[in-house]
């Protein structure tokens, strides 16, 4: 979707550039596959603060996405497409010949009337979910699975997709959209297309207090800070700290903290970082 720049009147509408939503035929949800959200202002069940700079934000109800897409064998209609303040893409009620209703990711060029299939055998055409050995070598592909019967797991926000590049043997070789190349078993499935919303990446905030209506709450720097709140504060005049970043308790940040999984990483055919192979 095009986006939306606002004149300089105030200095919040300065740089402030929004979605024109020309693709939205519809502004309110259907109420079957609402459901609610609460609020944990970043606290786990003891009451703790576990995520920092979170709370307040608008109210909003979660809609229930069919990640799963195992409907198979029977067409659907594209009826609406919607918003979904939950996720940066788009969303698409599909209405079945059975009278089902169902959520699924708004792909590219996807319009409101065409029909949507799943399952071995489907024509290939956006929209349409089938296993990931069925898509043609060059195609782009979302919602894709890493485990049979999981539902799409990876390439799910707006204006990702992943192009079918190789296929072995029980494997299919993927590019994603950073760059990796990873193996998936070719009975997964895939849904054909690029996601839409394209031009999320363009939009601009333009002020602080649209972060806030996102539930964000400002970040201090640690430099900023007094030698009691911050390892980092303190100093005659302004200082840069001295040390690598850390937390207000002392713990590095921005180190990489994931354990190196055997099961995962064996997939990995080139990683996002300078190319680097992991087999």
């Amino acid at each position: 979707m095009p986006t939306k720049k606002f004149k300089p009147m105030t200095s919040g509408t300065r740089f402030r550039s929004i979605s024109t939503f020309d693709e939205i035929t519809r502004g309110t949800p259907e109420k079957s596959l609402l459901e609610p959200v609460k609020k944990t202002g970043g606290r786990n069940h003891h009451g703790h603060i576990t995520s920092r700079r979170r709370g307040g934000g608008a109210k909003r109800q979660y809609r229930r996405i069919d990640f799963k897409r195992d409907k198979q064998g029977m067409a659907g209609t594209v009826a609406h497409i919607e918003y979904d303040p939950n996720r940066t893409a788009n969303i698409a009620l599909i209405h079945y010949a059975d009278g089902e209703k169902r959520y699924i990711l708004h792909p590219r060029d996807l319009k409101q009337g065409d029909t949507v299939m799943s399952g071995p055998g489907s024509d290939i055409r956006v929209g349409n979910c089938i296993p990931l050995g069925e898509v043609p070598l060059g195609t782009v592909v979302h919602n894709i699975e890493l485990k049979l019967g999981k539902g799409g797991q990876i390439v799910r926000s707006a204006g990702a997709g992943a192009q079918v590049v190789a296929k072995e043997g029980e494997y299919v070789t993927l590019r994603l959209p950073s760059t990796e190349v990873r193996m998936v078993r070719r009975e997964c499935c895939a849904t054909i297309g690029q996601i839409g919303n394209v031009d999320h990446e363009l939009q601009s905030l333009g002020k602080a207090g649209a972060m806030r209506w996102r539930g964000r709450r400002p970040k201090v720097r640690g430099v900023a800070m007094n030698p009691v709140d911050h390892p980092l504060g303190g100093g005659e005049g302004k200082t840069s700290g001295g040390r690598p970043p850390v937390s207000p308790w002392g713990q590095p940040e921005g180190v990489k903290t994931r354990k190196k999984k055997k099961q995962s990483n064996q997939y990995i055919v080139r990683g996002r970082r300078r190319g680097r192979s992991t087999t």
